[in-house]
């Protein structure tokens, strides 16, 4: 979850997370919430992708790039805007483990950090093909304790940055700050104790402050980008040591930029496609056009469909570092269909039926309010996994060979026929974009 500008406006709130450290002229505040329901360490080494897009709005990817909303607390548009942490490279987050002197910390501060580490930082590397090294730090060995009462800080789901967390955050960077040097960080993880608050089975605390122009300073540097995460994703199933650590790439990506793709309905708009949809359950990862929005895919790997005719596209299945990995069609300057392929592989452990999946993109919407739509291949139907926590009704949403959608908005009409699949496990699709007074399907 995430927050921002309103009174801050706390930037989203989704109530899903994220967050990084910017300079003086930082810009707003996002907040986002969470999503509905060991020791540092290298991230597992990944093949060498190509290099990643360094200009989003440059050449033939320009029409492609969607011009991001106005007033919105997170938008879905390339690129993202300044405020946030940088999201390739080396990127250094600092985690504090905290409790409270009416709540104290359960288990020690070490297994509180391996309960997210070095898992947080292998789920980056894969999705990321290794253009992102996450270097998590745990500089204090023991529970920073707060000088006040869990209770009074008033934390709940949907909390607002002012003035609760705005006392808390300053509270641990004083707490902190003997010990901590912020400006040697990217982002930083509050790992609160998980006695403090509701299991997260009854109600999600985890919260992202990101971009916030109002935050408190260490060292200096303002707290701009901040994640908490409360409670345990478990959901009883006994996988709580394999999945609950997902709560934190989620509210990371929105430290990154990234908005909450859940609505009031839950996952019903993109199911288990994308963290930032579901994060609990089996594994799942990142949609293309985040993987883009983020910069980790080469300039090579998007094809920008954006002129009238019919083309034909070779999608690699979006857990492999080469290949094309996004086929936009742009339907205007904010809305469009995004293809990718997706199987069962790296953070992908939840696809049941493997193909093309097909999206709507819609960069006016806000973050939490549905700015991405999953089109089903087969509506209506009841999916084809048993797996916990995962939307059945959009799990085989994706479209296999000889499967056609057609639609369109705003004049321009798509139809996206998949024509089969290579050998080496490669999609084919034929993309056909005409001009027409159709209306989105």
């Amino acid at each position: 979850m995430k927050q921002t500008r309103e009174a801050l406006r706390p930037r989203i709130r989704r109530i899903r997370r994220g967050s990084a450290f910017i300079t003086a002229t930082v810009l707003t505040v996002a907040v986002v919430a969470p999503a509905a329901m060991p020791r540092p360490g290298k991230p597992a080494a990944a093949k060498r992708a190509p290099a990643p897009v360094t200009t989003a709005r440059a050449g033939a990817l320009e029409p492609c790039s969607l011009t991001p909303g106005p007033g919105l607390q997170m938008s879905e548009g390339i690129p993202t805007s300044r405020g946030y942490s940088r999201s390739t490279g080396t990127v250094n987050a600092l985690n504090l483990m905290i409790d409270f002197p009416d709540v104290r910390g359960k288990g020690t501060a070490r297994e509180r950090f391996e309960e997210f580490f070095p898992q947080t930082s292998r789920w980056f590397a894969r999705s990321s093909y290794g253009r992102l090294d996450y270097r998590p730090a745990m500089p204090i060995d023991h529970w920073l304790r707060m000088p006040h009462s869990f209770r009074s800080y008033g934390i709940k789901r949907g909390s607002p940055f002012e003035p609760g967390y705005r006392k808390l955050v300053a509270d641990i960077a004083k707490t902190a700050d003997p010990k901590v040097d912020f400006r040697r960080y990217d982002l930083v993880n509050i790992l609160v104790t998980p006695n403090a608050g509701p299991p997260a089975a009854h109600a999600v605390l985890s919260v992202t402050y990101a971009d916030n122009q109002r935050a408190p300073t260490a060292d200096g540097v303002p707290l701009a980008n901040v994640s908490f995460v409360y409670s345990r994703q478990d959901d009883g199933s006994g996988s709580l040591r394999k999945t609950g650590f997902r709560v934190l790439p989620h509210e990371n990506g929105h430290v990154f930029g990234l908005p909450d793709l859940y609505t009031r309905g839950g996952g019903d708009n993109v199911g288990h496609w994308d963290v930032m949809s579901e994060d609990w359950g089996a594994g799942n990862d990142l949609l293309a056009w985040h993987k883009w929005k983020l910069g980790w895919l080469g300039i090579r790997q998007v094809d920008c469909a954006a002129h009238p005719g019919t083309t034909v596209h070779a999608l690699s299945p979006l857990h492999r570092p080469e290949g094309t990995k996004l086929v936009f069609v742009p339907v205007s300057d904010s809305t469009g269909y995004a293809l990718e392929a997706r199987t069962g592989g790296g953070n992908d452990e939840a696809v049941c039926k493997p193909g093309v999946l097909v999206t709507w993109l819609d960069t006016r919407v806000d973050s939490g309010g549905g700015p991405v739509t999953v089109l089903d291949s087969s509506p209506g139907g009841h999916g084809c996994t048993q797996e916990r926590n995962v939307h059945p009704g959009l799990s085989d949403a994706a479209f296999g060979p000889g499967e056609t959608y057609e639609g369109g908005a705003d004049g321009v009409r798509v139809r996206i026929h998949v024509t089969g699949r290579d050998a080496d496990g490669a999609y084919r699709v034929e993309v056909t974009r005409r001009a027409s007074a159709g209306a989105r399907g």
